[in-house]
């Protein structure tokens, strides 16, 4: 079985590795000091199972078993944290083990079985998305086969284009396949709609303009081409720019 060991304290992983040395049939593939390398490294490994732990930089333990659980081919979870606090909302991303640190060979044991057994059950079918109302640090994007996390903060604009949302970003554009109205109701608090089709993070607004022709469009700090804003959303989109 080859796991994915991942920790931000680098003697963590190397107590873990110690353990799992002796056992038969386990192999340590790699190793990740937050959440979002997780994601990233389990997909290219092709990993069977990640240990895992919660309290991480950039991206913590929950939302990143939320990511794996979204893979092609999702490796089984268990967590490993020093607090015990976190247990429920761990098997809600359904996690198939809780081991609070430090581990005991025998309980890391015990759950190496449990993913080993689980992973087989569920090899042939992908497992349910986790039901938790964490909000994401991040979105989930495919690039010609490839993951590519977006942090949330990065992202300048939304735009629904047929069946995808058009993510952006810093770094660019991606595509993700999510609708508008829920990114919305997650996000509703970075994010304001200026149109049917589109988002627009508040911190991007530079000013509203008006055409000649009488048509307002949103011009955003990092510059682009002027985003259209509908008659339906101006109202609301002017009283809450006034409060920024």
């Amino acid at each position: 079985m080859k796991l994915l060991l991942v920790d931000d304290e680098p003697l963590a992983r190397q107590r873990l590795a110690t353990l799992l040395r002796g056992m038969d049939g386990v192999e340590v593939a790699g190793e990740a000091g937050n959440g979002r390398e997780a994601v990233e490294m389990a997909e290219s490994l092709a990993v069977d199972g990640v240990l895992l732990d919660i309290a991480m930089p950039v991206m913590d333990g929950l939302e990143a078993a939320r990511h794996l659980a979204q893979l092609p081919s999702p490796p089984a979870v268990v967590f490993c944290t020093a607090f015990d606090q976190h247990a429920l909302a761990a098997f809600e991303a359904a996690a198939v083990d809780y081991l609070v640190k430090p581990v005991r060979p025998e309980r890391l044991a015990e759950a190496i079985e449990r993913a080993s057994r689980q992973r087989a059950a569920h090899q042939a079918s992908r497992l349910p998305a986790a039901s938790t109302e964490r909000r994401r640090s991040h979105l989930s994007a495919r690039l010609r086969g490839c993951l590519r996390l977006i942090p949330v903060d990065d992202i300048r604009f939304l735009q629904a284009e047929e069946k995808y949302v058009v993510v952006h970003h810093a770094r660019g554009e991606d595509l993700v396949e999510e609708s508008l109205k829920s990114l919305e109701n997650e996000f509703g608090d970075r994010f304001i709609r200026i149109h049917r089709n589109c988002l627009v993070a508040w911190d991007e607004f530079a000013e509203l303009r008006r055409s000649p022709d009488g048509q307002v469009h949103a011009i955003l700090r990092h510059g682009g081409e002027p985003l259209e804003v509908s008659r339906r959303c101006l109202p609301l989109l002017r009283e809450r720019l006034k409060h920024l």
